[in-house]
């Protein structure tokens, strides 16, 4: 039996070669997760960096364990055989992170992966025991070397399952899992090296003809320190890496759920601009455009079908204004949604059902075949409005007004509106609840109403509008305190046309608000200009239904005073008391809004709507105006003289100035004064005038109609209300 060299190990280097494995092999399993996770040039620049740490990490346990085995004689390596060892570990780990990052592997790919990598590792381990050059050459025990190559390829195995469970193991338990895995596989790899280490065995007399080459302490401690350090670097850039891709990933979920709240909200706003707030029905901006589509569907179904139809039915609710007025804006509030979901219920799921003004509703009939289909439906929508509605606990019975227009029989396509507007007129002169058919005949007065409307949207867009003031008389100093600006417009075929006429048609086509906007900067524009003239003077505008809601009126507003210099004590915004009224939450928050600015607030017509004391104590208004018509009767009246008479004193009791309006007479001046009112307004003093002729006015010249008045009058006074 031939005899050996006794051998040994350094059991520090050893240890150093074991926790080498045991860091390349946590290492390996972060790099693996890392090249299946990112993205395919990502991915690819991963393998190959992992393929070739993964490797170096594996080789330089081989190597420290080649350096921990000691002969009674010096040892070496030779270069050339100890470079192809390492190739041999990149290699070998390409191919286990390659099959790591693939979505699913299954048993023949395990098997085919661990004999390769097998295969590589086995290479590497004989190739680095080559590179020592011993002379004569290393006896081998071949049952202990397939032992070694079996561990391999099982150890190759392991790893490559291990890869694969650990990817359905959830984020905040996988290092603990990871670490527990890597000392499975740092223990299957030195168990390979050591095992083929101990099939090596060198004859009595033997050399190393490398000795002189590569090899020594510190070579051992070099290479400890550059396997380390890369390793832990290479850990260190895969944990940075996974952190930015998370906080990437954080911001790309927060970016789309931004972005999904951003949708949600422009969804909502959308749904805001065109469906009417009270009852969620389309608003007339929506009707408008569904009209428009609907026109041009049937222009190309008519090419194959003539016989299809559209029709408009316009529903105004009868009686609605006396149950508002008696019940109270909410009880209104009650019967308008209650009539749209009536309406709702009778109309099919391809018609549009729109709210369009305060008791008015548009209905769009698509593909109707005649009239008679139009008439059905609506006797359908006056049974259903017929049924009495609860309000308050009590049964509240109305009715309605339809105008049915039919296209093309009766008349152009963009007058449909107008013409059920006229035809549901018709029905209401009629008596109402029924319906009324558009008429020929019925055309003059809806066409004149369509020329007036596109009349009073040049007069806006070229300012043919003006503001006309009248004088308002501090009644203790006698002397002008501010003034009203009325709209005026005189058209240039009509003549002077009535404010109660283009006002109302403003509003009912949806020109108020910018009526309104056109009168704030005009107003505003004056007031600054008299300024510059030496007159300093608080005029009053007044403000509709309509803006009172629009929102962004109290920065409208604020914008106006800023562009021209105003102090905003120099305007005062009169709002009717039945506007005011009809929707008190919008009203409270306008007037708050205005208030805060410092816009003095006034309740116009005071003692003609549907009042109530307790809301009225909550608005921050600081006067109250009296209707002309009581005005009219205080010389003949003692009713009226009682109601102005209380009218002045709840107003004084609650901190507010009094304004009557319509003084025409010096008696009626006279019984205003002894009440203790604190202005005046009316024709007695001043019709509404331009202008230049209020400055004139103001400073003393004599008014055209050649009315008297105390020169006194002409001194401007302002009296904080």
């Amino acid at each position: 039996m031939p005899a050996f060299l006794p051998f040994s190990y350094d059991l520090r280097v050893v240890l150093a070669s074991f926790l080498i494995a045991l860091l390349a092999s946590y290492v390996t399993l972060d790099l693996a997760r890392r090249v299946g996770a990112s993205r395919r040039r990502v991915g690819l620049a991963w393998w190959v960096a992992g393929s070739m740490v993964m490797g170096t990490g594996i080789w330089s346990m081989h190597f420290l364990g080649m350096q921990a085995f000691e002969l009674p004689m010096a040892i070496g390596f030779t270069g050339g055989l100890t470079l192809v060892s390492w190739l041999a570990a990149v290699a070998a780990s390409g191919v286990a992170l390659a099959l790591a990052s693939r979505e699913t592997f299954g048993r023949l790919h395990i098997a085919m992966g661990a004999l390769a990598m097998g295969a590589g590792i086995s290479g590497m381990h004989y190739t680095g025991m080559a590179a020592m050059d011993m002379a004569p050459g290393i006896v081998w025990d071949y049952p202990v070397v397939a032992l070694s190559v079996l561990i391999a390829v099982l150890a190759s195995a392991a790893a490559l399952l291990i890869f694969q469970l650990l990817r359905r193991v959830k984020p905040g338990h996988r290092r603990r899992y990871q670490m527990a895995a890597s000392v499975v596989m740092a223990t299957a790899i030195c168990g390979m090296h050591y095992t083929g280490m101990a099939a090596a065995n060198f004859p009595l007399g033997t050399i190393c003809r490398s000795a002189g080459e590569l090899g020594g302490t510190g070579l051992t401690a070099m290479v400890l320190m550059a396997a380390g350090m890369l390793l832990v670097s290479t850990l260190f850039t895969s944990i940075l890496d996974a952190r930015l891709q998370s906080t990437a990933h954080r911001l790309t979920e927060s970016l789309k759920e931004s972005n999904a709240r951003l949708q949600a909200a422009n969804e909502a706003l959308q749904l805001r601009a065109f469906a009417d707030a009270l009852t969620g029905l389309p608003n007339r901006l929506l009707f408008e455009d569904r009209l428009n589509q609907a026109l041009m569907r049937l222009d190309r179904t008519n090419h194959a079908r003539a016989q299809d139809r559209l029709a408009v039915l316009f529903v105004d609710l009868d009686g609605f204004k006396p149950i508002n007025d008696s019940f109270g804006h909410a009880a209104g509030d009650v019967i308008l949604r209650g009539a749209a979901e009536r309406l709702l219920e009778v109309a099919r799921m391809s018609d549009t059902v729109a709210r369009v003004g305060g008791d008015e509703f548009l209905i769009l009939l698509e593909e109707v075949s005649d009239v008679v289909s139009c008439v059905t439906v609506a006797n359908r929508v006056l049974a259903a409005l017929s049924r009495p509605f609860e309000v308050s606990g009590k049964q509240v019975q109305i009715s309605g007004s339809i105008g049915i227009v039919v296209h093309p029989d009766h008349g152009e396509r963009h007058k449909l509106v107008a013409h059920a507007d006229v035809a549901m007129y018709a029905a209401k002169r009629a008596g109402g609840g029924c319906y009324a058919l558009f008429e020929p005949h019925m055309g003059s007065d809806a066409s004149s109403q369509l020329e007036l409307l596109n009349d009073l949207r040049h007069a806006i867009d070229h300012g043919d509008l003006a503001l006309h003031y009248q004088p308002k008389i501090d009644g203790l100093r006698d002397r002008i305190s501010g003034v009203e600006a009325l709209l005026r417009w005189n058209h240039p075929k009509h003549g002077a046309v009535s404010p109660v006429t283009f006002i109302a048609l403003a509003e009912r086509f949806g020109l108020i608000g910018r009526l309104g906007n056109w009168v704030i900067n005009e107003a505003c524009r004056q007031v600054a200009e008299w300024s510059r003239s030496g007159l300093r003077m608080r005029v009053a505008i007044n403000l509709s239904a309509h803006q009172l809601r629009e929102n962004g009126l109290t920065e409208r507003i604020q914008a106006a005073l800023q562009r021209h210099r105003l102090d905003a004590s120099q305007l005062l915004c009169e709002i009717t008391e039945s506007v005011a009224m009809e929707d008190i939450k919008a009203t409270q928050r306008t007037f708050d809004g205005l208030a805060r600015i410092g816009v003095f607030l006034s309740i116009d017509d005071f003692g003609t709507g549907y009042s109530s004391l307790n809301y009225l104590r909550q608005l921050p208004a600081q006067q109250l105006k009296i209707d002309r018509s009581f005005v009219k009767d205080l010389e003949t009246s003692q009713d009226a003289r009682a109601v102005v008479g209380a009218v002045v004193s709840l107003a004084h009791a609650l901190g507010l100035r009094v304004v009557a309006e319509g003084v025409e007479t010096a008696g009626q001046r006279d019984i205003l004064l002894g009440m203790r009112c604190d202005e005046l307004q009316g024709y007695f003093y001043a019709r509404p005038m331009h202008a230049s002729a209020l400055l004139e006015w103001a400073n003393g010249v004599k008014p055209a109609d050649g009315a008297e008045f105390a020169p006194s009058i002409f001194e401007p006074s302002f009296n904080q209300a």
